[in-house]
């Protein structure tokens, strides 16, 4: 999806909570939520037997580079979009996980961003994607995308779970539903995977993005 955005251990932190703010939408909570379930699985894979070699639900990736992935889009490339700015080139072939401390890294990013976007004018702006520029809601949403699918993608590759609740989850799903056909076009998403009607919300996403749960 992200084409289309052209130590000694430290105590565990979580992502930080904010306020209720009433001038924010209500995609900022969905994005806070997920942020905090895939910081979480990040952390969680340190511990992970098979390491960052582990297999993946995406054939294309391994677990390593989807971490990669999660830090060079919901974290660094999040942050910037708020501040105009983009990753630099040369980050996208950077293995952050061969850093020291990359995890804490990572969730004090993370955190970054999220304060980043709870400022309501950031909200207001139009943000480049391609060759022409998008409202910010419709980059969060993209964002919001890359911590879910990909998170879930990390925690099945590490053995753990990925839990959202059912207004995230259902979030995630409209997200998907608006982009699916766009994505695919460009290998982002595979074919949809057969799926019950009345299959929990989240795993109607992770069906229609081409996943299968």
């Amino acid at each position: 999806m992200s084409r289309f955005f052209k130590t000694a251990p430290r105590s565990a932190r979580t992502v930080v909570s904010m306020n209720d703010n009433p001038e924010l939408p209500v995609l900022y909570t969905g994005l806070r939520n997920a942020a905090t379930e895939t910081v979480r699985v990040v952390r969680g894979i340190r511990d992970e037997p098979t390491g960052l070699d582990a297999a993946t639900p995406s054939a294309e990736w391994d677990l390593r580079a989807v971490v990669n992935h999660l830090i060079l889009w919901t974290a660094h490339n999040f942050a910037l979009r708020a501040e105009g700015g983009a990753v630099p080139a040369e980050w996208y072939e950077r293995d952050f996980t061969a850093e020291p401390g990359w995890a804490d890294a990572y969730a004090e990013q993370v955190d970054k961003a999220l304060a980043a976007w709870s400022e309501p004018a950031v909200w207001k702006q139009q943000m480049p994607m391609g060759d022409s520029t998008v409202p910010a809601a419709a980059i969060a949403g993209m964002i919001l995308l890359e911590f879910t699918l990909h998170g879930w993608e990390a925690a099945q590759a590490s053995g753990q779970s990925y839990r959202l609740d059912e207004a995230t989850s259902a979030a995630v799903l409209g997200q998907v539903e608006q982009w699916a056909e766009m994505f695919r076009q460009y290998d982002g998403f595979a074919a949809p995977v057969p799926i019950a009607d009345d299959a929990p919300t989240f795993s109607r996403a992770l069906a229609l993005s081409g996943r299968k749960r």
